[in-house]
């Protein structure tokens, strides 16, 4: 009888509180970047970013206010032109890419300032450090492709200090300056396919 009594409650709150639907959105890489930039001897800035990630937000509301997302970052795809410089940042003195392949992000919330600002909260995770993170994001809207895959855009930014995460290595210049600088920018420009 219990049971009984169980089961029924169980479907009464169902029926009174819906489940709504998931869906998912995967990144398409082919039209989205996760790069940076970072000062050079103070006066000049110079940019990089990582060639293989992958990421997907899933959401039960159709503007996202649910939103949880998920990053992953091969670290040893960073690129910056030069391939000497990409070798030292994949080594100790950066982020070491031989113990710590990889860089991710959680979200923890996703919140609705206007009808296309977001802000972004959640775990960075570097060299086996994690800080809480907000980026600025803009959402750019929704729209289906040729092919009639729904595609949706967000661009977000933050600014971080890599010494947080251990990315310690520095050198100053003869005035004294960093040769390279604490604060890196973050700018991800993503387009999302509905799954």
């Amino acid at each position: 009888m219990r049971n009984i009594f169980s089961a029924m409650a169980v479907l009464i709150f169902c029926s009174a509180h819906p489940v709504l639907a998931q869906t998912i959105w995967t990144v398409d890489n082919a039209h989205s970047k996760i790069g940076f930039t970072v000062t050079h001897l103070v006066v000049a800035e110079v940019d990089g970013s990582f060639k293989e990630y992958n990421g997907q937000i899933v959401t039960t509301q159709p503007d996202f206010s649910d939103a949880k997302i998920e990053f992953t970052v091969n670290v040893a795809s960073i690129f910056t032109a030069n391939e000497m410089r990409d070798n030292h940042l994949k080594g100790d003195d950066f982020f070491n890419a031989g113990k710590y392949p990889e860089m991710t992000f959680k979200s923890t919330s996703f919140n609705k300032t206007n009808d296309s600002k977001y802000v972004l909260e959640g775990s960075l995770t570097i060299r086996g450090i994690t800080k809480n993170v907000s980026f600025d994001v803009t959402y750019g809207g929704m729209i289906k492709d040729p092919l009639g895959n729904t595609k949706t855009g967000f661009k977000a930014t933050t600014t971080i200090d890599r010494f947080d995460y251990d990315l310690k290595w520095n050198s100053l210049t003869e005035a004294g300056g960093a040769v390279v600088g604490r604060d890196v920018k973050i700018i991800l420009k993503l387009e999302f396919q509905k799954q």
